[in-house]
């Protein structure tokens, strides 16, 4: 076995790789072949090399369950060399909801399909935002992230205020809570990412989603060149990209392999993993749930190929992992969400607090991936 050091390393390791590709089997005889071929590409993944897109692939293929655990097993070791035992600590809260202009196809919150139950306000009031975040923070989460419908502050009316409303509303957070203010508002130039940072804002979620080839599949009023503009005008001005995507909207292994290449290529660093929850009255309402093993395949592969990252529990997580939501974090998870979602409820936070707990990890802001 791979004696793993207790702390993370030196975060710029990266500034100089190569790709680590192994002679790739067609596939493994014994589990012993796996854990020896594992084993080694873990020693690479930890001494600073990258997996190659072939080996990243060919681990696709692995259906057993003893197979899948085998590679969980090897994700977590990565993740305990990379990223520590901390687990990176969130909530989220939703200050605009409904009526969005975008037709994503898993969102319940789109005019073009608007699901069952799903809330539609306008923006929230300061004191309304304030009030969540104090609430977030009881909870024990260290970020706090302000979400809104649209397809983006960029698309705002010359004549809004809500940008400006959602600065002082930053400001107040800082201020008056200890958790450390988040925003997702959709796509922003450059100049409203430098305003967020002046502002305090070191962290915005935006999504790419799915792999460039599938994105068409899921949204068509807006393109996937859009979303990576929005997060370079980020990098540019500063700002940790939190950028992930959904894991069961029927996109192929091929798909998922592209997402997660893509995101190392942008060099994000939180990569928020979504777990497909069909909602009523969108497109994606009668798509096949996801298996909790695939869901965990996928976490570990996008492990070892973002080692550093923060890997993110996101939605989905309880509907879809049930009782193996701890597996999870031993496969190459290092943060989540805890609370409710945006138009879903979560579990209660003392019960990931518990979860944690038992498994010897706790809660706190996982190290930030340096680059050159």
């Amino acid at each position: 076995m791979i004696n793993v050091v207790s702390a993370p390393p030196a975060l710029n390791r990266l500034s100089s790789v190569r790709d680590y590709s192994l002679e790739v089997p067609q596939h493994w005889e014994t589990l012993e072949d796996l854990q020896t071929w594992l084993h080694h590409l873990v020693e690479g993944i930890i001494s600073g090399d990258r997996i190659s897109r072939e080996a990243a692939l060919a681990l696709t293929h692995l259906e057993d369950q003893d197979q899948i655990l085998l590679l969980c097993q090897a994700a977590d070791q990565v993740r305990q060399a990379c990223c520590g035992n901390t687990v990176d600590l969130c909530s989220i809260v939703n200050i605009k909801s409904g009526n969005c202009s975008e037709n994503c196809g898993f969102c319940s919150q789109s005019v073009h399909h608007p699901g069952e139950a799903s809330p539609i306000y306008g923006l929230k009031s300061s004191d309304e935002i304030l009030d969540h975040a104090k609430a977030a923070e009881a909870a024990g989460a260290k970020r706090f992230c302000l979400v809104s419908q649209g397809r983006g502050i960029k698309y705002n009316s010359p004549k809004s205020s809500e940008f400006e409303q959602i600065l002082a509303t930053v400001h107040r957070i800082i201020q008056e809570t200890n958790v450390k203010p988040c925003c997702a508002l959709g796509e922003l130039t450059l100049e409203q990412a430098q305003a967020l940072a002046e502002a305090g804002i070191t962290r915005y979620n935006h999504n790419l989603e799915a792999s460039k080839a599938f994105y068409p599949q899921v949204v068509t009023t807006h393109t996937w060149e859009d979303r990576v503009q929005t997060v370079k005008n980020l990098k540019a001005a500063g700002i940790q990209a939190c950028t992930g995507g959904i894991i069961g909207m029927g996109e192929t292994w091929e798909d998922r392999i592209d997402l997660a290449f893509s995101l190392q290529e942008l060099e994000v660093e939180s990569v928020p993993i979504n777990l497909l929850n069909p909602r009523s009255g969108t497109p994606l309402s009668e798509q096949s749930q996801l298996d909790p093993y695939e869901a965990l395949k996928a976490i570990a592969i996008f492990r070892l190929i973002l080692p550093q990252q923060i890997l993110r529990y996101a939605g989905g997580r309880e509907a879809i992992m049930g009782e193996l939501q701890g597996l999870g974090l031993k496969s190459g998870i290092n943060a989540m969400l805890i609370g409710n979602y945006l138009t879903t409820l979560g579990q209660p936070p003392e019960q990931d607090q518990a979860m944690l707990a038992t498994l010897g990890l706790q809660g706190g802001e996982a190290p930030v991936p340096g680059f050159s």
